[in-house]
């Protein structure tokens, strides 16, 4: 038996099964009844929700949980028929089975059953906890004081409860939902209800990433080229956006704000009105054509959006021209605050200004930005406006498998994948490849930049 004064601290070294081992018969007990241990220690309230939460989830999966989860396994049995009824000498429809509906009443019975297993540990833990308050003599605090804790002590939980359920239904089951089609053939072929798809393991990914066909023959060079455009939209945005708050950040420069505001009107208008826009003048009658032809530079319209090279640089030179007010703002800011006085003693000790740059305003720009610059990446491999609103991915090419264009992405692949020809396996497949890849190149770089290593400061 624990004295008074050792039951409280024995409580906070238990886990999940010292409690089964060590507790007291209604502790074990607990773990069949949730709120047993609340109600024997006086929370009876909270107890009885407990148990209430019980029952709700066992009705929910004797009536349909049990039936879903089992459904889950095959994605349905039953296609879609045309029986003919004698009585009435026509063909009627036989409704059949549904994967795609299966599968996300599946995913939600999935959601449901690990919240309960969630509640089910969490009220065993709190029964414990009012086991060995009891015990140590101390209150054990009632229904109504821990709902007033929700406005005092607990108010973390009040003010995530909301978010962490949008969280829940809006992003996690959907994300779910998204994995879980990679691993299927749902397809333009198995189009449910009159086709039903089934579960193929990783066979998508072996067939995007490892065979011989059109499919891997698309999915390389879209990467390759999705990783050059990322690199090259980052860092051109960065550096020029940094060169030109550098120079108007000069003490030589007047009219400052003037200067920041005819820039940052590219940033101000909305991104896909702009790139349509300049997708219209660079087309082939568009206006850049047109007066290339009408000045004599060019007998013929200049391949902006058809040739492949062509396009590729457009796509680069645009994004420019709409990301560098961005970078061009944060680093104004950085500049401001570098002291004058790390300057004034790099020209006594000789430093010409690009000296300077290199060992001053550099590092220091780096190290505030790098978190920015990371994110940036990330951000151009998934940007589809700009590919989309500007090219489409063209120019299209008989060498790809349906549809995808020389300068699409792997996002707006994807796009493709699911708009044009409803190949919602290998769309989810790719979506997943592109999760992995953003996801290891943001902890490798990120976990080495300086920024991390050094939180205190920059030196």
């Amino acid at each position: 038996m624990l004295n008074k004064t050792t039951a409280g601290e024995d409580y906070k070294k238990r886990n999940f099964l010292t409690i089964f081992t060590k507790g007291d018969i209604f502790s074990k007990l607990s773990y069949i009844i949730c709120g047993l241990a609340n109600i024997k220690n006086g929370q009876i309230v909270k107890g009885l929700l407990f148990l209430g939460l019980e029952v709700l989830f066992f009705i929910f999966m004797g009536a349909k949980g049990v039936r879903l989860l089992a459904d889950l396994t095959t994605l349905g049995t039953s296609t879609q028929s045309m029986v003919f009824n004698e009585s009435i000498g026509i063909y009627e429809t036989v409704q059949g089975d549904n994967s795609m509906l299966i599968l996300l009443f599946g995913v939600i019975a999935t959601v449901v059953t690990a919240c309960f297993i969630a509640i089910w540990v969490f009220s065993i833990f709190s029964g414990e906890r009012a086991r060995a308050l009891k015990s140590a003599g101390k209150h054990v605090p009632t229904f109504i004081e821990d709902v007033k804790s929700l406005a005092n002590k607990n108010i973390h939980f009040l003010f995530l409860s909301v978010p962490v359920s949008g969280l829940l239904i809006f992003t996690v089951m959907p994300l779910i939902y998204m994995i879980l089609m990679a691993f299927t053939n749902y397809d333009s072929e198995h189009q449910p209800p009159g086709n039903l798809f089934t579960w193929v393991a990783i066979k998508n990914f072996i067939t995007l990433l490892s065979s011989s066909d059109r499919l891997s023959a698309t999915f390389w060079p879209v990467l390759g080229w999705t990783f050059i455009w990322g690199i090259c939209a980052t860092f051109s945005c960065y550096f020029g956006g940094m060169a030109l708050a550098i120079v108007i950040n000069s003490k030589g420069i007047k009219l400052k704000k003037f200067w920041r505001t005819i820039f940052v009107i590219t940033y101000a208008i909305p991104g896909f009105i702009s790139l349509k826009f300049v997708a219209t003048m660079l087309g082939e009658r568009g206006i850049f054509n047109v007066l290339l032809q009408k000045w004599g530079f060019t007998d013929v319209a200049l391949p902006f959006l058809t040739n492949t090279t062509w396009a590729r640089v457009s796509v680069i030179l645009v994004n420019l021209w709409i990301g560098v007010p961005v970078t061009m703002l944060m680093v104004s800011g950085i500049l401001m605050n570098i002291p004058g006085e790390i300057y004034e003693s790099a020209k006594i000790d000789g430093a010409g200004p690009f000296t300077m740059f290199r060992k001053i305003t550099f590092p220091y720009m780096l190290f505030i930005t790098t978190p920015y610059l990371i994110s940036n990446l990330i951000g151009n491999f998934n940007n589809f406006n700009a590919i989309y609103f500007l090219t489409g991915g063209a120019p299209n090419s008989l060498d790809y498998f349906k549809g995808a264009g020389k300068t699409d992405l792997l996002v707006t692949w994807l796009y493709k994948l699911t708009k044009d020809s409803n190949d919602y396996n290998l769309a989810a497949t790719i979506g997943i490849i592109i999760f992995v890849i953003s996801a290891a190149f943001t902890l490798i770089t990120f976990s080495r930049s300086q920024s991390m290593k050094n939180e205190e400061g920059f030196r």
